[in-house]
């Protein structure tokens, strides 16, 4: 009678359903909760209040024909927090419920939450961002009266500009959130990033602060978005910029979420 032998069987630590499946767990979280739908009625309120008082000073300062894609890319200054909200409750609203741990749980390889929450936010933002600008040049024609133009290469290349700026934008506050987990903070630091310093250093004026204000994120969107025009650098340039942003904040939310427990 011959002995059996029991071959050991080998337990593979559980990894998760793969990027594929972190990134379908995080679109169905964002689509069930109200937030993503109030912030952005509230982006295309903004977008449709600002394009169409561009246009009206345009007209009442009788300025110079521009595109019409100048009025939602504009709106941005203030339209882009729609999704620097978005994709920062997403991450930091997990850390005040302690859900995070429950999302660690579910996909233990760290940086695919990160990846995946990213790659969520940057869609939603790029159609977000899209959707404004369709809607900003339909809503500024009518008060602009003749100060605008309108050519449709012209306008597709606007709006993709529009729609990558709201998604780096999105990625951005994704890496700043993960990095310092309490809404207040990375609220605090997003907002002094992408809009306290340019204001304040164009205010301040001088060659020097001027200078370092073109190398900011929305400063270097604003001329990705206006195609390079009076810009100290072509377009191109101006979106690695905004990419060199998002991905060293990508770096330091990746480093804090793997070095800190959840």
């Amino acid at each position: 009678m011959s002995a059996t032998v029991d071959t050991p069987v080998v337990r593979r630590p559980y990894a998760g359903g793969g990027l594929a499946g972190a990134i379908v767990a995080e679109w169905v979280k964002l689509r069930s909760v109200r937030s993503p739908y109030i912030c952005l009625v509230a982006g295309v309120a903004v977008t449709a209040v600002f394009a169409f008082y561009y246009g009206s000073i345009a007209r009442i300062n009788d300025a110079p024909r521009q595109p019409v894609g100048n009025a939602p890319v504009t709106s941005l200054l203030v339209g882009q927090f729609v999704f620097v909200v978005l994709a920062m409750i997403t991450v930091t609203s997990e850390y005040a419920t302690s859900s995070v741990r429950t999302s660690l749980l579910g996909v233990p390889v760290r940086h695919r939450v990160l990846l995946a929450k990213a790659v969520v936010n940057a869609v939603v933002a790029f159609a977000g961002g899209v959707l404004f600008g369709v809607l900003g040049m339909a809503v500024a024609w009518a008060p602009f009266q003749g100060h605008a133009t309108f050519a449709v290469s012209e306008a597709a290349v606007q709006l993709c500009a529009m729609g990558l700026y709201c998604a780096l934008v999105a990625v951005l506050a994704v890496g700043v959130s993960f990095a310092l987990r309490a809404s207040a903070g990375a609220l605090t630091a997003l907002f002094v990033l992408v809009s306290a310093a340019p204001s304040a250093l164009t205010g301040l004026g001088g060659d020097v602060l001027l200078t370092l204000n073109d190398y900011l994120p929305q400063t270097a969107g604003m001329h990705m978005m206006h195609g390079g025009a009076d810009a100290p650098y072509p377009a191109v340039v101006a979106a690695l910029i905004v990419v060199a942003w998002t991905a060293a904040a990508q770096v330091a939310g990746l480093l804090m979420l793997q070095r800190r427990d959840a």
